[in-house]
């Protein structure tokens, strides 16, 4: 080897060891909390190499030594309470949170849920468990609109309306985020993003093409709402493409509506999987390199799954810049700073919650009440309910009266404390009743042995309380409901016809009145049925203190006070077909046929009396707001919650109008005779209809306001809601 090539070979080898040395030598100034979030974002990335950011854009992010940074996983689920890591509080699934029509309920659960949250996510980083599940940023609300009542996983939203989806979302961001105006509590996730509902069989490939009316009236609005009020920190990408474009890689999605219009300033995730199906599933392009490129392009920062690691690839080739990846991982450590993931600041109110916090009795209780405000009373004959607690003979049956897997429902944690059905009556109910059961049909298939005594016991017994429904293994996502035929989905809304034909056995020997009581996170048609049933109350899936929630109601304890988020229709020839995503037909808002029961509806044990109607004006001139007064009186016995709801319907709905849209609704409690007046306010945003085009327009005309504790239709009143109060008015 000569001299020169000796010259060369060192030096090389000192500009090697030169930025060997240079990336080093780290500026760790972004541990300063004092710092705003967006410089300490900047001065970290910024000293990272390609790799190392690359690194970072998927979920399970790998650790970065020369920082000090662990490595972290982003995937972890909080829909009803802490899931799938270990012992934590089950509160009602999400459709019973959204029959509660009480946000502040619900912030409490949410808050509930991220304080548990933080005492085991100090627990598991001393002891160095950073997997899957054991973090902060929960992907979690569900707000997709349950268009359809056969969609499986319609039991983790909040039901049919985007008003109430809306209330109810904002409440659960809120409780899981905190109030702290630098640190989160955690990391609360909006999904799925958007028009996704259903079919589970197809949600991997389908295109959702709604009119432009349906998807800013229907699709959006939750969605909006948690962005721009609720300041959500995350948002989830669907699987399924929007107007020819999957989700995950939608400029119109993502930059257009919401960086742009909803000025989101979160991180974006893709669903999981949803990256690589861009190209396998969706066709969108042909290969990974080029659905990981389109995707962060469009504006995914992460993706769940591992698509993402071919990056540097399509850095290679050109697809995308090293800037972008730059930009896409500073929104990412955004969040993680937010967190106070990367320092240890006296100022974050949140690193010291005490393990005592996790399943402890205050959590407890709240999952209780929170189950009794979500149960819907939708028939008492006679007054059936409640029962005494002296009753002699009481017989508890049905598939699900001793089950603790119909308390869960989806998405769920794990608890030492389901109390079910049979439980909670048993503790309910004098020492001297002569409580008996039996399950008397299989949940879902029919019984293998035909010598059934079940049924006859109805026959010795004062009153039949039968526990029928689903669970998640029925209806639910389509790799966990392992009892569907149809992939998580329903393809009818009836119960399974084993249960169908043991209830009808049980009318034929029973002696005493006969309680049904329905667990589901859907409609379930009780057509059939219904008219045998001296009183039917449904109750979700209601967490782990579902038992005990359910005795309260059945004895008297409480007055159910719960109203269905869904309308109840009387079976499936009334739905359009599942696969047309149009709102027409769909919803108490778009429906003209006769449910079984409305959406809003619920008894109590009292009665409930609207009188008095005021409002601020009849005629409205644009971009005046709407107030209302009304007299709500409790003419009853018991003592009562009720919901009030203030809904507006226009006179002509041509142009593809709902016939009838809830604009504000409150909870109250009344003692037995008390009355209260109740005050609502609607803003002019909200007096403005959705046109053709997608846009709010203030549109003249004649509009009626009404205020019940239902929805407006015929049939309310004959299922035994209160007379609403009803004023036309005139928008000019």
């Amino acid at each position: 080897m000569n001299g020169i090539h000796q010259i060369i070979l060192l030096a090389i080898a000192v500009i090697l060891n030169a930025g060997i040395s240079k990336a080093q030598e780290v500026d760790f100034s972004f541990q300063d909390h004092s710092m705003s979030i967006e410089d300490r974002a900047e001065n970290l990335v910024s000293q990272m190499t390609l790799e190392e950011k690359i690194s970072q854009l998927t979920n399970s992010a790998a650790a970065l030594p020369r920082f000090d940074i662990p490595e972290y996983d982003w995937w972890n689920e909080a829909l009803h309470g802490i899931a799938r890591n270990g012992k934590a509080t089950i509160f009602p699934q999400g459709i019973g949170m959204g029959a509660t029509f009480d946000p502040e309920l619900v912030q409490r659960v949410a808050s509930a849920i991220s304080t548990e949250a933080r005492a085991k996510y100090i627990i598991s980083q001393r002891m160095g468990n950073r997997s899957k599940y054991a973090g902060l940023t929960f992907w979690t609300p569900n707000v997709n609109i349950f268009r359809d009542p056969r969609w499986g996983r319609g039991q983790e939203t909040y039901g049919e309306d985007p008003f109430l989806m809306s209330k109810i979302g904002i409440s659960f961001v809120k409780g899981l985020q905190g109030d702290d105006p630098i640190y989160l509590k955690s990391a609360a996730c909006a999904k799925h993003f958007a028009v996704h509902s259903g079919p589970e069989a197809l949600r991997h490939g389908f295109n959702a093409a709604p009119s432009k009316q349906d998807l800013y009236e229907t699709y959006l609005p939750a969605f909006e709402a948690l962005v721009t009020e609720a300041k959500v920190e995350g948002v989830m990408a669907a699987y399924n493409a929007v107007y020819g474009k999957p989700a995950c890689a939608s400029p119109f999605l993502l930059q257009e509506i919401l960086r742009d219009k909803w000025k989101f300033d979160g991180y974006i995730t893709s669903d999981c999987g949803a990256v690589s199906g861009v190209t396998s599933s969706q066709k969108f392009v042909k290969t990974p390199v080029e659905a990981a490129a389109v995707s962060l392009q469009a504006g995914t920062n992460l993706n769940c799954g591992g698509t993402y690691k071919l990056l540097n690839q399509a850095v290679e080739q050109g697809l995308v810049t090293e800037d972008l990846i730059t930009e896409r991982t500073k929104q990412l450590f955004k969040t993680r700073f937010r967190l106070g993931m990367l320092d240890e600041s006296a100022d974050n109110p949140y690193r010291n919650i005490s393990p005592d916090k996790i399943h402890c009795d205050e959590h407890v209780q709240l999952a209780r009440e929170a189950a009794q405000k979500s149960i819907v009373l939708l028939k008492n004959r006679n007054n059936t309910l409640p029962l005494s607690k002296d009753i002699k003979i009481p017989y508890v049956t049905g598939p699900f009266a001793n089950s603790a897997d119909m308390l869960i429902g989806s998405y769920y944690g794990v608890s030492s404390n389901l109390v079910t059905i049979l439980e909670g009556i048993t503790d309910a109910v004098s020492l001297g009743s002569s409580l008996n059961y039996r399950s008397g049909a299989l949940p879902f298939q029919a019984n293998i042995n035909p010598k059934n005594w079940a049924p006859h016991v109805a026959a010795e017994s004062d009153v039949t309380i039968c526990v029928v429904g689903l669970t998640a293994d029925y209806e639910g996502e389509e790799v966990d409901a392992i009892a569907s035929s149809d992939v998580g989905d329903k393809k009818d809304l009836k119960l399974p016809d084993n249960q169908i034909n043991y209830i009808k056995q049980l009318v034929e020997y029973k002696k005493g009145p006969l309680v049904l009581v329905v667990a589901s996170g859907s409609p379930i048609s009780l057509e059939g049925i219904e008219e045998d049933c001296d009183a039917i109350i449904q109750i979700w899936y209601p967490g782990e203190q579902g038992g005990n929630a359910v005795a309260d109601v059945l004895f008297g304890d409480i007055s159910p006070s719960g109203h269905l988020p869904i309308t109840f229709p009387k079976n499936a020839d009334q739905l359009p077909p599942y696969k047309d995503y149009s709102m027409k037909g769909r919803t108490y808002k778009y429906t003209t046929k006769e449910p079984m029961y409305p959406f809003g509806f619920g008894l109590t044990y009292s009665e409930t009396e609207i009188s008095n109607l005021k409002l601020s004006s009849i005629k409205l001139k644009k971009d005046t707001e709407l107030s209302a007064q009304v007299d709500i009186k409790n003419s009853g016995k018991y003592d009562i919650d009720e919901v009030v709801q203030l809904y507006i319907s226009p006179k002509d709905t041509t142009g593809g109008l709902p016939i009838s849209s809830l604009k504000a609704f409150e909870r109250i409690s009344l003692k037995k005779g008390e009355q209260k007046t109740v005050s609502f306010t609607v803003n002019p945003e909200q007096l403005k209809v959705v046109n053709t085009e997608g846009e709010k327009v203030w549109r003249k005309g004649d509009y009626q306001v009404v205020v019940g504790n239902c929805s407006p239709s015929t049939i309310s009143k004959k299922l035994g809601a209160a007379t609403p109060q009803q004023i036309n008015i005139q928008l000019k």
